[in-house]
């Protein structure tokens, strides 16, 4: 009973609280209705035996009148039972397709709960709200969960906002901290060696730091940006290969771009998502092989892929490489450059327009990076 539905527990138990009534049902009838078919018997035999007047459904004339009487009262009887219990079998059937159907209007109301339930998202946790217009059984549930959203959602936006302030307060020392650094190098040409190591490393952590308040700070301000602009991929994709030439040339990489497609969203948030995919794709592809960037579409979706001649991501890690601050390998993240945040970006702007981005596809020959978005519809381009 464990794995059934609420409705098919309903059902079933309705059926055998069915079954079980007719069948007692069944019984007394069955015992009164013999007895009283015995008695009728009796009464019959009696009325043959002292000579009375029989009654006219029997002649008393016959012959051998007791032998056919009884048998006559047999089939009765068992003409009778073999229709009860046919009535109780259809009865019980009939009331478990009615409990299946009653109850599943019954607990209508708990479908659309759930499927409200379902519609929550953390990107929307402060305009959805459930409908309290529900049965009473599920009003305090309703309100509760309403709750919940709204502690949730307070919760989020302080989170937030301690990030966004975090990252602002951090951007200026950090920035005098890598001025100082490098104002030093320039002016103190002949250093140790122990010493130009420990200024070099500084001078690259303090970089490492400004980037990642710098892609804080966005993450925190991604709400604010408005995402109403008409954007075609296709140019926007290779506006970032153009950019990310020089990267790619260093490690003798090839880029390639095709397809295009049309849709809604913040011009500046979709040209990070991009480039974020595919600077990731060159820095963990091997050298001499080719990033492919690709733009399909379908009568709703978008789909932006983008793929690389890596190592490949293992199966356990598909997901968790969109959590911030998660590295699959931290050595060669430091190597180059990386924080773990720039997934976590792309997973971000994708959920802001609608969408989702994923790992398509991967092994030791290469990854293919899945970021699915809502297609520009006609009534929206009308307008």
């Amino acid at each position: 009973m464990k794995g059934l539905s609420l409705q098919w527990r309903i059902t079933i138990m309705t059926a055998l609280l069915t079954c079980a009534a007719c069948v007692l049902m069944n019984c007394l009838v069955s015992y009164t209705g013999m007895r009283y078919m015995d008695a009728i018997g009796n009464d019959i035999s009696a009325f043959n035996a002292t000579g009375e007047d029989s009654p006219r459904a029997f002649d008393p004339t016959k012959a051998a009148l007791d032998d056919k009487v009884t048998i006559v009262v047999n089939d009765a009887q068992e003409s009778f039972g073999t229709t009860a219990w046919c009535i109780t079998t259809g009865v019980t059937l009939l009331g478990g397709v009615l409990a299946y159907f009653v109850s599943g209007r019954a607990l209508k109301p708990l479908r659309d709960f759930a499927a409200q339930v379902e519609r929550v998202q953390p990107d929307n946790l402060s305009e959805t709200r459930l409908s309290e217009d529900v049965p009473t059984e599920l009003q305090r549930c309703s309100a509760s969960f309403n709750d919940m959203i709204a502690r949730l959602g307070e919760g989020f936006s302080a989170q937030r906002q301690f990030t966004g302030n975090a990252a602002h307060e951090l951007r200026t020392p950090l920035a005098l901290m890598q001025a100082q650094i490098e104002l030093f190098i320039s002016e103190h040409s002949g250093l140790q060696p122990e010493t130009a190591e420990l200024l070099g490393l500084l001078q690259e952590q303090t970089e490492r730091m400004s980037r990642m308040t710098k892609v804080l700070l966005e993450m925190s301000e991604l709400r604010s940006v408005p995402c109403e602009d008409d954007i075609e991929l296709g140019p926007l994709s290779e506006e970032v290969l153009t950019d990310l030439t020089p990267l790619a040339e260093h490690k003798d990489i090839a880029l390639n771009c095709s397809g295009c497609a049309l849709i809604i969203g913040s011009d500046t948030l979709l040209y990070r998502l991009v480039f974020n995919l595919v600077e990731n794709a060159i820095r963990y592809s091997r050298p001499g092989s080719t990033v492919n960037v690709s733009i399909r579409d379908n009568d709703s979706h978008v789909f932006l892929r983008v793929e690389d001649q890596g190592p490949g991501i293992p199966k356990q890690y598909r997901e968790s490489i969109f959590q911030p601050f998660f590295r699959l390998d931290k050595s060669r993240s430091r190597a180059y450059g990386g924080a773990g945040l720039g997934l976590a970006l792309v997973w971000e702007i994708a959920s802001l327009h609608g969408g989702t981005a994923e790992v398509e596809s991967s092994s030791e020959n290469g990854t293919v990076m899945l970021v699915t978005l809502p297609k520009r519809t006609t009534a929206q381009s009308d307008r």
